[in-house]
Order: structure tokens, then C-alpha cells, then sequence
């Protein structure tokens, strides 16, 4: 039971993050074009109940999220997030009314298998509830760093493939490094109340880093094909999260034999996860198709 909890809200987040993406997509999509930046842009997306409902189920996501960190290791809540994008386009499908291709399905599957391979053969354990500044300080500046390293090397890069993918790994690391913070954040919370979680430096270090991350994260989706970017984005997080489990929290994934079927199971996750995002289906989502098609 006490891993059944965190699994179901790191899952409910992922549905919550997929269902945010599809519905504000299907919001732009009912607005009026433009070329250029429209001043009322927004005020076009309010009007649309759609789109509304997206940002509910964005705040739903965050809440889903904290609640799983608080309660189950980080080296099993965040690799649980790989399952947004195909969430994403099987509700795509629906909502949107698009075809999903029999290669999509079976990438579909194949990045659900891999994912129950890989944790089930890793079998994440611990929780711890403390974190030691001196590992904070280590963890921070290191991940800082390695952002700031790859986003530099990515704007000497022209768009493209390569500049995407730097991104991608910015962002993905951004996103781990939030994701620890904010389970520091919630046992904050657990232990001392609103005021101590008012308080505490990790509260605003996960809301800079997460800004980072959403900020990293578009300019990843604009420099070059999704294909490039959202693998990247995509098995960086959980595998950056899986080392912050491990250093920080000292949480415990198995070793020996059994990292062969967690070799398996990772593969068919980035197969499955390099499939979907060359799919036009996928590229609609991030607006590759209006790009495409603007002179």
C-alpha cells in the first residue's frame, strides 16, 4: 500500500499533464491565427472553456505530484512521468479526433512495457524525509551547472537537432532537480505546517528551478523537431531523478543481474518514445504543423 499511493498519483499527474496538453491545444486551435504576437491572444484563450480547463488540469498535475513525492521515493514517482506523452496522444486521438497510426499503438505499448520491466527488475526503496545541506549545496551547483553548460553550448548551435536536444537535457535536468526540491518542499510541509513551508529555502529554490525548467522548456520545443528534444527531455528526467533518489535521498534501486532487464526496459521506453515523437500527431501538440506551415 505504501507504494500503491505514490504510484497512483505520479500516474494521476502524467494523465493531469496529458489532458492539460491536449486541451489547450484544442484551445489555440479555435482562436484566430496570427503570425506575429497578438496582444489579445490571451484574452481569446480565456473566453475559451477549453482551454480553462487545461489550466485546472495543470494545477491538478502540481498537486497530484506533490502528493506523490511526499509519500513515495523519487526513483519511483518521476521515471512514472514518462507515461505523458503517450497519455497525450492517445487523448489526442480522442479529443481531437485524430488518427492514431498502428506504429503509434504499438510504441504506446512498448513504452508501458519497458517502463513495468524497468521498475519492477529496479524495485525502488526508501524515503528518506532529510536531506543534509552540504548534499544540497553538492547536488545544486553540480546541476547548475550542467544546465548552464549545455544551454550555452546550445545557443552557439544554429536550430536544429543538436540545439534541441541541449535544451531538451536543460530542461530535463531542471525538471529533476524541481521534482527533488519540491518532495523536500511537501516533507516540510508534513512535519511544520504552512509556516515552516513559508519558510524554508527549498520552497523557493523548487518554484526558481521549476520556472527554469518551463522556460528552458520552450525554447527546446522552438529550436529544432521534437524527435530531437523529447527523448532527451523525456529519459533525462527520470534518469537525473533516479541519481538525485540515490545521492540525495538515499533510496536504493537493485543492482547485479537485474540491470539487464532494467537495460531492456529503458530501451523499449526510448524506442517507444523516439516513435511517438515522430509522429505528426505529436508534432501537432507542440505546434510543429502551424511552424511548418508559416512563411
Amino acid at each position: 500500500m505504501h507504494i500503491l499511493l505514490p504510484v497512483v498519483f505520479a500516474v494521476l499527474a502524467a494523465l493531469s499533464n496529458a489532458f492539460a496538453t491536449v486541451l489547450q491545444r484544442k484551445a489555440a486551435l479555435g482562436v484566430p491565427r496570427s503570425d506575429g504576437l497578438r496582444a489579445s491572444l490571451m484574452l481569446d484563450l480565456l473566453r475559451q472553456p477549453v482551454w480553462l480547463a487545461g489550466i485546472l488540469s495543470v494545477v491538478a498535475a502540481g498537486v497530484c505530484q506533490a502528493v506523490a513525492l511526499a509519500t513515495g521515493p523519487l526513483t519511483i514517482v518521476q521515471p512514472l512521468f514518462v507515461l505523458e506523452l503517450p497519455l497525450a496522444l492517445v487523448l489526442a486521438s480522442l479529443l481531437l479526433h485524430r488518427h492514431m497510426p498502428r506504429i503509434g499503438w504499438v510504441a504506446v505499448s512498448g513504452v508501458v512495457v519497458g517502463l513495468g520491466i524497468a521498475l519492477a527488475a529496479a524495485s525502488p526503496s526508501g524515503n528518506r524525509t532529510y536531506v543534509p545541506l552540504d548534499r544540497w549545496i553538492m547536488a545544486l551547483v553540480v546541476c547548475a551547472a550542467v544546465v548552464l553548460a549545455l544551454t550555452t553550448a546550445a545557443l552557439r548551435r544554429p536550430e536544429g537537432r543538436a540545439r534541441a536536444a541541449l535544451l531538451g537535457t536543460a530542461t530535463a535536468i531542471s525538471y529533476a532537480v524541481t521534482a527533488a526540491l519540491m518532495k523536500a518542499a511537501m516533507h516540510i510541509l508534513d512535519d511544520g505546517g504552512i509556516t515552516a513551508f513559508l519558510t524554508a529555502w527549498q520552497t523557493y529554490a523548487f518554484a526558481a528551478f521549476g520556472a527554469c525548467a518551463l522556460f528552458l522548456l520552450q525554447n527546446a520545443m522552438q529550436a529544432g523537431p521534437l524527435v530531437a528534444s523529447q527523448p532527451a527531455l523525456t529519459l533525462g528526467d527520470a534518469a537525473v531523478s533516479t541519481t538525485l533518489g540515490l545521492v540525495l535521498y538515499e533510496e536504493h534501486v537493485r543492482t547485479g543481474w537485474w540491470l539487464i532487464p532494467q537495460a531492456v526496459g529503458v530501451a523499449l521506453v526510448a524506442a517507444g518514445v523516439v516513435a511517438l515523437a515522430r509522429m505528426p500527431l505529436a508534432q501537432s501538440l507542440v505546434g510543429e504543423e502551424r511552424q511548418a506551415a508559416a512563411p
